[in-house]
């Protein structure tokens, strides 16, 4: 064999261990690259089981309303459910729809029935908006996300959101409010912000002892029937403790109904 011929023949090994080096190589690299995708893979699969984890306990177990440290279930009361939160973008009704007429209103919650007498004749304007409120279901399964317990005594509730901050997406102006800043016990008022001309709302409160405040508020109605139960949620105090606040004993409103007194 001529030395030419070895040359060769040297070359042609040397480019077949290189071939076999470089697929090697390439091998390894495409190993490398399945292991990434399966473990992302699997990340990827683990955080899905443990959202629906999470979702589906969401919904089987009882919620804290927003903002509260604590919260206990009292007696006669069943676990509230959790809020469904508002889109609401209604238009405000025409007060003529109330106007010189008198509703019965069945707010149904979670701890039984609180039952409303509406006075069109005083307050005809947030006697139509409550109506019509009722009547779209906007406070399914809303939570009384406030209640005070010193220097005035109120649950306010009408907020689909339980932040305090939903609106039904309308505002219109205060009515029949007392001139000397009397809210006797019983009394259903409607909460506002700070314009009085604009300031109502979805939200009311359900005065549960005498009670003064400056500023004037809408009288639409009284409790005729389950002062006991606000009673009862006033009792339990504040959620954490202090006098304003989410109501330690959580109260929800899970629909409302309303019918004309006749008569």
């Amino acid at each position: 064999m001529t030395k030419a011929q070895e040359r060769a023949r040297a070359r042609r090994r040397y480019e077949k261990r290189e071939a076999a080096r470089i697929a090697k190589e390439a091998q390894r690299k495409r190993d490398r690259v399945v292991v990434a995708v399966v473990v992302c893979v699997l990340v990827l699969v683990a955080g899905f089981v443990v959202l629906a984890r999470q979702l589906s306990g969401s919904s089987n177990e009882a919620s804290t309303p927003s903002g509260s440290a604590t919260s206990t279930t009292v007696a006669g009361c069943q676990a509230p459910p959790s809020p469904l939160g508002t889109n609401a973008e209604l238009s405000l009704p025409s007060k003529k729809t109330a106007e010189g007429k008198t509703f019965v209103a069945t707010l149904t919650t979670n701890c039984g029935d609180i039952q409303l007498t509406l006075d069109g004749s005083k307050a005809p304007q947030a006697v139509a908006s409550f109506n019509q409120l009722a009547e779209k279901d906007y406070w399914r399964d809303s939570p009384c996300h406030r209640l005070t317990t010193s220097g005035y005594y109120i649950l306010q509730c009408g907020d689909p959101t339980g932040t305090g901050q939903g609106t039904p997406g309308y505002g219109f102006g205060v009515e029949n409010a007392p001139k000397d800043g009397k809210y006797p016990r019983g009394t259903v008022a409607m909460a506002r912000t700070s314009d009085v001309k604009k300031g109502n709302g979805g939200q009311f409160f359900l005065v549960y002892k005498d009670t003064e405040l400056p500023g004037g508020y809408t009288i639409f109605g009284t409790v005729t029937k389950g002062m006991d139960i606000v009673d009862k949620i006033a009792a339990a105090g504040v959620s954490g403790g202090g006098t304003d606040g989410t109501p330690a004993a959580p109260i929800s409103i899970l629909r409302v109904s309303v019918t004309e007194k006749k008569g």
